[in-house]
């Protein structure tokens, strides 16, 4: 049986509430779960000692049973000092998309071609000169 550690949503419509949960990974989000070992309240203010409450003692049990933990887990784990942090990697995120390439090309070909014709009469006058 995988298990894993992740969020289960409670609260009504447009304010969230999560249980941090221990629970069978075939299970649905809000499903049936083994053990609750936190909650979290993300309307809350990201001081407050109250967004994030996490029972460290079970948690550490479940993780040491194989259970996995969820990536925004995960981070909630790294920022309580319970796991070390893990250096994320995503070099895709950081490039444009198509259309955006597409029209930095553009600027780049019309800053190009400005800058050519601003040095061809420029170089017509110097032989005019001459």
């Amino acid at each position: 049986m995988a298990m894993k550690i992740r969020l289960a949503r409670g609260g009504s419509k447009k304010r969230p509430f999560y249980r941090i949960v221990a629970a069978d990974s075939r299970m649905p989000r809000d499903g049936r779960f083994i053990e609750k070992l936190g909650t979290y309240s993300p309307l809350l203010p990201k001081d407050s000692e109250d967004r994030v409450k996490m029972n460290m003692e079970r948690i550490e049990y479940w993780l040491g049973q194989g259970a996995q933990p969820t990536d925004r887990i995960q981070r909630m784990l790294e920022a309580a000092g319970a796991r070390p942090k893990t250096d994320r990697s995503n070099p895709t995120k950081g490039t444009p998309g198509k259309k955006a390439q597409d029209r930095a090309q553009e600027k780049a070909d019309k800053a190009t071609a400005a800058a050519e014709a601003a040095a061809a009469p420029a170089v017509e006058e110097a032989t005019a000169e001459e």
